[in-house]
Formats: C-alpha cells, structure tokens, sequence
C-alpha cells in the first residue's frame, strides 16, 4: 500500500443560503486504500463528493485529487475519476450490454467490445446482458452502474451511498467487488450510512456531522474513544468469583452467569497486568473474552456529543 495522497483537502468550505454545509474540513485520502466518510442526513457527505467530482465548486479551501487542483484542473481530474452516486444512473430502455457499450463510446475506447466482455464477467451479468436494465434487480442495477463507471479505468471511485436498499447478498458482492478493485491499486471514497460496511471495508473513517469532521482514524482508533471496552471473565463458581470480584475493583458481576466485567482499554498491558492479578492470587477464569464498542456505539456517541456542544454554545 502506498502512502501517495490521492486526495487532500484543506479548509473547505461550502454555504448555501448563509448556512454552511461543510465548515472547514480537512482531510487526506492515501492511495490504494478505502476512505470512508460516515454521518447523518444533512451532515454535508454528498456536497463533499460533489465538490471532489467537480460538480459544484466550493466556497473556499483547497481540493487536490489525483495531484490535480479541481478548481483549475478540472478535465484532469475528470479524467481520472469515476463516480458512482445514490441512485443508479443507468439507462432502462437499454439492455445491459448496450449501456457498457455506451460508455466505451462515449470514451472512444478502441477495445471497447473486449472489455464490455470483460466487465458483464466480472459482475456476474452475462445472462442477462441482453436484457432490458428496466427488468434489473435493485442489485443487478447497482453493480451495472459500479461496471459503466469502470469502463474508463479510474484511478479513484466515488462510491456515495452504493449499497442503499440493497439486499444483504447483494452488498456482499458489492464489498467483495469493492475490495477487488483496491488490491488491484484503485482508491475508493466511500460514504456510506451502513456502519458494518465502513467497518468491514475502510482503511480510514471520518466521522462529519453538521459540516465538520468531529473524528478520523481506523475502525478501531474511533472505537477506543468511546467508553465501554471490558474484559469479561466467567468462573467455574460463585466462590471464586467472589475472591476475583475483591481483588478487582470497579468490576462489575453477573452471579447468575458467574460472570465479572472489567473495564479496561484492551490492550495487550492491560490483559497482561490483569491475568497477573488473578495468578496473582492463585484464580483462574473458565472463559476470557475482550468486548469493545462498535462503530454504531461510535457513531451516536460522537454525534450527540456534537449535538450537546452546540446546544450549550447557544
């Protein structure tokens, strides 16, 4: 993996009606990798891929992708992007061969027919590339678009919301083509509400709400921000639970299950020193298992922490 910046941003900045959209964000997407932006309805994800994509100009701040300032490079950067956006934008009077072979055209591609071939495969849509897409599953739509926006072999996709409404099936196969495209060298940029699919995906998240970036690291990175990580230690009996419960202060017990709950960080230093303690001790836990907080208790953590501040600063 290299550590190119495929896109970095700096200070943007977007208002519409005097209310702005995106307050000052900045962030770097490195090459090759799955960057995926998270937030609620309104919190500015799609007017920052709008902005990436050139498709509306910003208000102030820096964009680079590609290496390529979108505000004075604009063709540049068209040519090396790919964007596939909420809805499909796929053609229903066409079959599904007819709309890859449109794009191939539209791009003047002399091995267009070899690669249409190529795409159809590679998305599991042979069988029904004669058929009208108006007869398409939500699926077999979605990944007709994510096809047509290879067609010009981007070096960076914008995936904004790709699996909304999508079945569970059919988002596997999305996340499986997803990752494909990322060990061949690709950059994908990812907003996404599903929150087990930044999980499952993302090399980097940032969490934006109400225009700002109020978080950014790996899955786990945000997930030890938010209290709640524990170790959870079950005994063969009540007698020893309770000779561990004395010894552990701030544990938390589950008699009926012969349980303790400790909290902790879960790190390697923190399970060492606790193990010790209980050796320590001569106690010895049945079952040992590390239970931390998800991106769902990441998510509403940050995002009404972010709600509460506002409140009190009005």
């Amino acid at each position: 993996m290299t550590t190119r910046s495929a896109i970095a941003v700096t200070g943007l900045r977007k208002a519409y009606g005097g209310k702005a959209v995106l307050d000052g964000i900045d962030f770097e997407v490195a090459a090759g990798t799955v960057f995926s932006m998270l937030g609620p309805n309104g919190a500015g994800k799609t007017t920052t891929v709008n902005i990436l994509t050139t498709l509306i100009t910003a208000d102030a701040g820096t964009v680079y992708v590609d290496g390529h300032d979108v505000a004075t490079a604009t063709k540049a950067v068209r040519s090396a992007i790919g964007v596939t956006g909420q809805f499909a934008a796929v053609d229903d009077l066409l079959t599904g061969r007819e709309n890859l072979q449109m794009m191939a055209d539209l791009r003047r591609l002399r091995s267009g027919d070899r690669l249409v071939g190529d795409l159809l495969e590679r998305f599991d849509l042979v069988e029904s590339a004669q058929k009208l897409v108006s007869t398409y599953s939500g699926g077999m739509r979605r990944k007709l678009d994510l096809a047509m926006t290879l067609v010009g072999s981007p070096r960076i996709i914008f995936l904004d919301e790709p699996t909304t409404g999508l079945d569970p099936r059919s988002r596997r196969t999305m996340w499986g083509i997803v990752r494909e495209l990322v060990a061949a060298g690709t950059t994908i940029f990812l907003t996404t509400q599903y929150l087990d699919e930044a999980d499952h995906l993302s090399d980097r998240i940032a969490v934006l709400d109400q225009g700002r970036l109020i978080a950014e690291g790996t899955a786990d990175e945000l997930k030890r921000q938010v209290p709640g990580t524990h170790v959870r230690l079950r005994f063969a009996d009540a007698e020893t639970l309770d000779a561990a419960a004395r010894i552990l202060p701030g544990s938390t017990r589950d008699d009926q299950e012969l349980a303790l709950r400790v909290p902790g960080d879960a790190g390697t230093a923190s399970l060492r020193s606790l193990l010790d303690r209980l050796d320590e001790y001569a106690l010895n836990a049945e079952e040992l298992s590390v239970h931390t907080p998800d991106l769902d208790d990441v998510f509403l953590a940050l995002t009404e922490r972010t709600t509460h501040l506002e409140a009190v600063a009005k």
